[in-house]
């Protein structure tokens, strides 16, 4: 039983990082800012009270400078968190990111997205083993892979 107890406390915790300073959760404002400012959007669909995954790409990269570092200068950050506890998060926040669910085809948690500056999808992944370094790089290689694609005539 204590177990539980630590492992839901430490969950409670983590979940604070989400919705952090940096982080939006309205899909229109990330879109305008991303297309402002002609930066990639990074939108993590996640289940941030219970989504072990989740925590851990949460902790391991999206709360290290390295990242931070790395999205300030680059990346509209973008969260559509799917927690249990939905005390926090509006009616219009809840139908927001289960229509962007449907829309993106997640089927499951953590799913990241890149999309381009004009909101076009460019990448899909989800946790990567090697901390924030190599997922800054990992990043970096969807987003120049998409550059070197041909525009669609």
């Amino acid at each position: 039983m204590k177990k539980w107890l630590v492992f839901a406390a430490a969950a409670v915790l983590s979940v604070g990082a989400f919705g952090a300073e940096g982080w939006l959760t309205d899909y229109s404002k990330a879109k305008e800012m991303a297309k402002d400012k002609d930066r990639h959007i990074l939108i993590d669909f996640s289940g941030s009270d219970w989504c072990g995954w989740c925590i851990k790409l949460d902790k391991e990269v999206f709360q290290k400078d390295a990242f931070k570092a790395y999205a300030d200068e680059n990346l509209v950050l973008m969260l559509a968190d799917f927690p249990r506890d939905k005390s926090k998060q509006s009616a219009d926040l809840i139908k927001q990111n289960e229509k962007l669910a449907r829309e993106f085809g997640v089927r499951g948690f953590p799913t990241v997205f890149v999309l381009s500056p004009e909101g076009e999808v460019v990448g899909k992944t989800g946790y990567q083993a090697g901390g924030p370094e190599a997922y800054v790089e990992h990043i970096k290689a969807i987003i120049g892979d998409a550059k070197k694609k041909p525009a669609a005539e």
